[in-house]
């Protein structure tokens, strides 16, 4: 393969800068002067991918290491595979344009199920076996990581490796572990023994499921003794530097700004949200370390518009402090807040960061009665949620943007009114304001049932069931002149199967993606066809994953996983659906007991009883003055 084959290729395609590499601070090394050679993989396009802050910062600590390369892959889009596999050639990394195949470990993020199928074309692409027991010791290690990883089992026979948690440490461990492989000689089966014995990492091939009578999954045990029974994520105490030097992309991506992350983990504890679970505790970032990032980037980058990341970035402590000191230090910089708590005080710090026109608030009550969102533990109350749309719209905001899921436990079609009757209600709000300029907007999204949440016993709502509610929607909001759009219930179902799946599924993703199941998360390639046609040929009963309510006693495909919030919690917090019990966020308050008050025992670091005290200084008053550029703001 020679760079001219594939320069012929890029003038045959749409945005071949996609596949071109080259950008400002990508890094490219000497091929062969490395002894250690790791591709990151993100299973979708480039403009998606490379918005991926993660694969950013492991990309930027790998290359710092000065005999590892490491380098970028992106699932190519439908004109450039086609001329790939015409032409043969396979898929290759961005920076030396080396096949994929080449490499010492492929590493891909799983951060929506939706693009497994992507992952077994781009192994297909690459000339890599898609199934584990299939590659010799010349092919790759195949390795996972990111949120999907924390249910593996319906990728685990395509998979070598699984990494469960933060892995800033652990591509260090593995880079050194894949030195001394290569060192030695090792063959692959001994280098997947290896791997055992590295915290935080599933090694599939060592694990043996077991089926009932029934046919239905009843547990998985290891095969080896060597293989530990649980695996625990691995967990960072305290947050590594800021990624400051980003690939900047030739064209223009899904988030075309600078971003530092300013606090990792959430505790407001949503009952359907993975993210809350799995990326426990709280760990924050200083006001001055973030100015100070955000310094190096515009340096590094030449982005005037910065974005603070957060999984709800106005539950910062010092978030006040630290967007003075922002808008202080940087008085043309446009601060982007991406996430918020539907609440006046998150509106007045959109307010303090807002350069220019201020056109759309997003806000996410996620329910649309009090009864639901305690249900749920969204805890926002209707005044909450009214206040902010009523400071937003006298700010000089023009529209309101309501984030809602459907299907969640216990809904009614009373509850799904109660969406249309808020968004009455903050349309009223806008007119008062704004007159006709004012726009409100309704989108949901259907439950999808996930792995340590408390609702991974939950059933999913069937087609029907949701067609009914978003009809009841479409027509509510059509007469309230309020903006409705709304998710797929097709691939919501197929998405639930993959997330609560177990091992045998990994069939049923094979069938799908050989009959042209790719790109799943983009309408216009989803079929949903094709997968139920391939769940029906490899005799999956994908009903059984979706559509019926979980005993909270019954084994579970992904109870080998240890994401640190204990499976006790979960039920207690399951049984407390039913009632109108709500759980406080524990970063403001009492510990929840959730299981990371042994967050010192995960991390192997002695002393420290609570996770709380542990990492970071706790809101040192709830409510007070704050200031924002002169004008005081009540801290809720």
């Amino acid at each position: 393969m020679t760079t001219a084959t594939i320069e012929q290729l890029l003038a045959r395609v749409t945005k071949p800068a996609r596949y071109s590499g080259g950008e400002w601070n990508s890094v490219t090394k000497d091929w062969e002067a490395a002894s250690v050679r790791i591709t990151l993989a993100y299973p979708d396009c480039y403009d998606i991918g490379m918005s991926n802050m993660g694969l950013g910062i492991l990309y930027d600590i790998l290359n710092k290491v000065p005999d590892v390369v490491c380098e970028r892959a992106f699932a190519p889009w439908e004109d450039m595979e086609q001329q790939m596999r015409s032409t043969g050639i396979p898929l290759w990394s961005l920076e030396t344009r080396h096949p994929l195949r080449d490499f010492d470990v492929v590493g891909f993020t799983l951060q929506y199920e939706m693009t497994y199928t992507n992952i077994l074309n781009m192994l297909d692409l690459a000339g890599i076996p898609l199934w584990a027991h299939q590659r010799s010791d010349e092919h790759p290690l195949v390795i996972c990581g990111g949120s999907g990883s924390f249910n593996p089992e319906p990728l685990a026979p395509f998979v070598d490796a699984f990494f469960l948690g933060e892995g800033e440490d652990a591509v260090i461990e593995l880079a050194d572990l894949v030195r001394e492989w290569k060192g030695s000689r090792t063959p692959r089966a001994e280098r997947l023994r290896a791997l055992l014995a590295m915290p935080g990492v599933y090694v599939p091939s060592f694990y043996e499921p077991r089926y009932d009578d029934g046919g239905h999954f009843a547990g998985l045990g290891p095969r080896v003794p060597e293989a530990p029974t649980t695996i625990h994520r691995r967990i960072l105490e305290k947050l590594p530097p800021a990624l400051v030097k980003p690939i900047v992309p030739f064209l223009q991506t899904i988030h075309d700004r600078a971003a530092v992350e300013i606090q990792r983990g959430c505790t407001q504890g949503c009952r359907f949200c993975q993210a809350g679970m799995i990326y426990r505790p709280t760990r924050e970032r200083s006001p001055e370390e973030v100015t100070q990032a955000a310094r190096e980037l515009m340096a590094n980058t030449g982005y005037d518009e910065l974005s603070l990341l957060s999984l709800s970035t106005t539950d910062h402590s010092q978030i006040v402090p630290m967007v003075n000191q922002l808008t202080t230090t940087f008085p043309n910089l446009k601060v982007g807040i991406p996430s918020t708590r539907v609440d006046s005080f998150s509106v007045d710090v959109a307010n303090a960061v807002a350069k220019g026109k201020k056109h759309t608030l997003t806000l996410a009550p996620e329910a649309g009665s009090q009864r639901l969102r305690n249900a749920i533990n969204k805890l926002v109350s209707e005044a909450d949620l009214l206040g902010a749309a009523e400071n937003a719209f006298q700010r000089g905001w023009t529209g309101v943007k309501m984030y809602y899921m459907v299907g969640l436990p216990t809904e009614t079609l009373e509850d799904v009114a109660g969406i249309i009757e808020m968004g009455q209600k903050v349309k009223a709000i806008g007119r008062q304001y704004v007159g006709g300029r004012a726009r409100v907007r309704v989108s949901t999204s259907n439950l999808v049932p996930k792995p340590h949440t408390p609702f991974q016993w939950a059933r999913q709502d069937t087609a029907d069931e949701l067609a009914v509610k978003h009809q009841l929607l479409r027509e509510g909001c059509r007469s309230a002149g309020v903006e409705f759009s709304w998710n797929d219930p097709r691939d919501s179902f197929i998405e639930a199967v993959l997330s609560r799946g177990d091992r045998r599924v990994a069939d049923g993703i094979y069938e799908a993606w050989r009959n042209g199941a790719k790109f799943d998360a983009w309408g216009e390639y989803f079929r949903g066809d094709i997968w139920h046609a391939a769940f029906e040929t490899t005799g999956i009963d994908a009903g059984w994953f979706a559509h019926r309510e979980w005993d909270t006693q019954e084994p579970l495909p992904w109870d080998h996983i240890d994401c640190g919030v204990t499976k006790a919690y979960l039920r207690g917090q399951w049984r407390d659906v039913h009632s109108d019990k709500t759980a406080a966020d524990c970063h403001h308050g009492p510990c929840n007991v959730c299981g990371m008050q042994k967050f010192d025992v995960l991390t192997g670091t002695p002393g420290v009883a609570d996770c709380n005290v542990k990492l970071g200084k706790l809101i040192e008053m709830r409510r007070g003055a704050r200031t924002f550029d002169g004008e005081m703001v009540e801290l809720v």
